[in-house]
């Protein structure tokens, strides 16, 4: 049976995050040819509703409110539960990010839906589909399927393949008006602590540093390579904590979990806490000291050695090749 499915794309910085493509992909899966829906909710940010149009969406609402320029639960609750009154979706579709993580379970509790979270794959399509998602830190995997209600999930970034782009796909771009009130939270400054270039949680390259970095300089090396490669710096807690970095960088269970195309871990011992949010990474490479150490268990390459003198190595042999 089709189904009308609301997909929630997010915008940061005047574009649309590649999540925003991911979960209209699920959703056409989902749908069993049935209409997709964009939203987009902020401030300005009706142009960027072509976009969602041209990655599949058949249409898209947008709700703009200067008290929705910055992210808060209960201006994104209050915009998105019209859009749900007006539209009356038979399944929802977020982004496991930030952003998703905090919205969702507030709008499920609003419509005494499920929630299945953390979804980073679906077999079947329609109403046989099946949605796959980690457990127990990522070391066991269940299949949950939707028998009741309105199928509410969360698509985990870099799982779910977006549909091609197609500039000739054409949709129709509306505002819904909602006047946001009795927020209880308002952002009044944003300062950001995080790198600035490939965001984190969607890069397809990763370069993570660990203890094993020794310092705040010894990140520069993973910075040049993870710059070569078009990636983006990460670390475990442990290099968090002996503050060679910014908090916004750590991987693992009480940090953001990636899952890009390769994962470099660079003086990384392999606590089970950081594992649990990489472990997925399609390639794994790691460089350590230590033959016995724990994040060997899970790479895909490993090398033995001093990673002063290995990532030195592999960032003249990168350039070589692009000189190439």
């Amino acid at each position: 049976m089709s189904k009308k499915v609301v997909v929630l794309g997010e915008a940061r910085e005047g574009a649309l995050r590649n999540v925003s493509f991911e979960t209209i992909a699920a959703a056409k899966k989902i749908s069993g040819g049935g209409e997709v829906v964009g939203v987009l909710i902020g401030d300005s940010i009706q142009s960027l509703g072509e976009e969602m149009i041209h990655y599949g969406a058949d249409r898209v609402i947008t709700v703009e409110h200067p008290h929705l320029k910055q992210y808060t639960s209960d201006g994104y609750s209050q915009a998105f539960m019209a859009v749900h009154e007006q539209e009356k979706p038979d399944a929802i579709v977020f982004g496991h990010t930030a952003l998703g993580k905090d919205l969702s379970p507030k709008i499920a509790s609003k419509l005494a839906s499920g929630l299945i979270s953390d979804v980073t794959a679906i077999e079947g399509e329609d109403d046989a589909a099946v949605f796959i998602r980690p457990i127990y830190s990522g070391k066991a995997f269940e299949k949950v399927k939707n028998k009741e209600g309105i199928l509410f999930i969360t698509v985990r970034p870099n799982n779910i393949a977006p549909l091609e782009h197609d500039a000739s796909r054409t949709g129709e771009v509306t505002s819904l008006t909602v006047d946001i009130t009795n927020l209880r939270t308002v952002i009044k400054e944003v300062i950001r602590k995080s790198t600035e270039g490939v965001d984190l949680s969607e890069a397809k390259v990763v370069i993570a540093g660990g203890r094993g970095v020794k310092s705040a300089e010894g990140f520069a090396p993973l910075q040049e390579l993870a710059n070569l490669l078009g990636g983006a710096i990460g670390a475990s807690r442990g290099a968090c904590d002996a503050d060679y970095c910014d908090y916004s960088l750590q991987i693992g269970q009480t940090g953001k979990v990636v899952t890009p195309d390769l994962y470099i871990a660079a003086g990384i011992s392999g606590a089970i806490q950081h594992m649990a949010g990489m472990s997925n990474s399609k390639v794994i490479v790691a460089i350590n000291k230590d033959p016995e150490a724990n994040i060997f268990k899970v790479a895909d390459y490993g090398i033995v050695g001093d990673l002063f003198e290995v990532i030195p190595m592999m960032i003249e042999e990168i350039k070589k090749i692009k000189t190439n």
